[in-house]
């Protein structure tokens, strides 16, 4: 008896060596919540996770549904995921099942051969000079007929609201560069009023769905949000295929494709097989590119005129900068300055750039980004990630981490963007996210700059911002 009792204390010791050593050899992020946690934070989820993230770099969120949600701010881990180990990381079905309704099978919501086809196209599109041009000429345009509103309600000494103001100014720009035709939104008329309330309403509805683990019941029920996600879904496809069956339409009729710029007309060139003109892909691909135009620059803008609002001596400084780098003298009038507003002009107001790169440390457009591990992995910094896990970069709560930033993280001071000659610094595009980095870094980067450069010089040349309410300031 007493050998048998040894032989199992012996085999017990045995298995749970063995289990400690598995342990050991996988070693997981550490536990903080669950996504019912997240789901009672949601009105402050950003500053929720920028905390979690000063206690524990990388950390790991517990789903119902199996699997987990890992969550880092660590930037070996950033480059481990969209660079080093690209392959294993990609929008999967988790990104793709929550987007798709909006989305489709747009550059945003796929991976493998559509991602490489829509990448590969759009590439070539935005470093063509023809686009750049045709591009600036509609942010110019918009920028005029913004200063022209701002300018009435300051003859009348009317507030405004400058993010519902950005939000139209941004759409009409990159919906006349994806599709060629003018929205008006800015004008407040037409249809176009409507398809770009719903298509506000329709990229909120799905943005919910990452924090939200009830979504596709309320999907199955049709109730509550997932009811008014499809109802807008429907207004927003009917304009689009409407445009999109118009200009295929009209490129097979008239075979004069050279002077069309816009992103459909090249993408309809592209895409076009044998078997006829596939509809449902155009709409995913240009709705996508709209997306990504749209809601993260205006987004920027608003909080940049935020911020330079409660600095009014960075105010003072981008007015004089775009003086100087114009040869617009003090009397030019608004279609004057804008004519100045040069490809040379725009790339020597490093000011400028700072204090818009600033902005978006603070304040990124994506908040937050993840990718879906498809087979297991080691990070970086020795945690394991199980295949199907999601990670989650915060690019919100690395901008204000004092390890990669100082003890001023928190603070908006562009001049940290600058050398002693004032001449703009990148930084790692691990460290500062708000473009992404990788193979999948935002294509439209230099794009977003240039027409937030525009607004922005037009604006504080012409204007004197201030906030609304004067106790905002801090």
């Amino acid at each position: 008896m007493a050998a048998a009792g040894l032989a199992l204390v012996a085999i017990c010791s045995y298995q749970l060596a063995v289990t400690s050593n598995k342990q050991k050899r996988r070693r997981r992020p550490p536990v903080v919540g669950t996504v019912f946690h997240q789901l009672y934070n949601v009105r402050r989820i950003h500053d929720y996770h920028t905390a979690l993230s000063r206690e524990h770099t990388t950390f790991r969120m517990l789903v119902p549904a199996g699997g987990d949600q890992i969550y880092t701010c660590d930037p070996a881990v950033v480059e481990h995921i969209l660079k080093t180990n690209f392959a294993n990381y990609g929008k999967g079905p988790f990104n793709h099942g929550n987007a798709k309704d909006l989305f489709g099978d747009g550059i945003f919501a796929v991976d493998g051969d559509k991602w490489k086809q829509q990448r590969k196209i759009a590439s070539y599109d935005f470093s063509t000079r023809a686009l750049r041009d045709f591009s600036c000429a509609v942010f110019k345009r918009n920028a005029a007929k913004l200063a022209g509103i701002v300018s009435s309600h300051a003859a009348s000494n009317q507030s405004m609201d400058f993010q519902g103001l950005m939000l139209r100014a941004t759409m009409d720009s990159i919906f006349t560069i994806a599709f060629g035709t003018d929205l008006n939104t800015l004008d407040g008329s037409g249809e176009g009023s409507r398809f770009a309330a719903a298509f506000d309403d329709a990229s909120e509805f799905t943005m919910l769905r990452y924090i939200s683990p009830l979504w596709k019941l309320a999907r199955l029920l049709n109730v509550g949000v997932e009811a008014m996600l499809k109802e807008r879904i429907k207004v927003v496809d009917e304009f689009v295929y409407r445009l999109i069956r118009a200009r295929s339409d009209e490129l097979s009729t008239t075979h004069d494709s050279g002077s069309r710029q816009d992103i459909l007309s090249r993408f309809l060139q592209a895409t076009t097989s044998d078997s006829g003109v596939d509809y449902k892909y155009l709409r995913d691909i240009i709705l996508n590119i709209v997306i990504a135009g749209k809601d993260t620059t205006a987004g920027a803008l608003a909080w940049f005129l935020y911020m330079v609002c409660k600095h009014p001596e960075v105010q003072e400084k981008i007015c004089h900068e775009a003086m100087e780098a114009t040869s617009a003298g003090d009397t030019a009038s608004v279609d004057e300055f804008l004519q100045s507003l040069t490809d040379q002009a725009l790339n020597n107001m490093h000011y400028l750039h700072a204090a818009l790169t600033e902005t978006l440390r603070l304040y990124p457009s994506v908040p937050m980004e993840n990718k879906q591990c498809f087979s297991d992995d080691v990070l970086p910094n020795g945690f394991n990630v199980s295949k199907g896990d999601i990670v989650f970069f915060i690019p919100y709560a690395m901008g204000r981490m004092e390890s990669l930033w100082g003890k001023d993280a928190e603070a908006f001071r562009p001049e940290r963007w600058l050398d002693e000659n004032g001449v703009f610094q990148q930084e790692s595009p691990f460290k500062f996210t708000a473009f992404q980095a990788g193979p999948r870094i935002c294509l439209g980067k230099e794009f977003a700059y240039r027409q937030m450069k525009i607004f922005a010089a037009v604006l504080l040349r012409f204007f004197v911002l201030k906030l609304r309410d004067e106790k905002e300031i801090g």
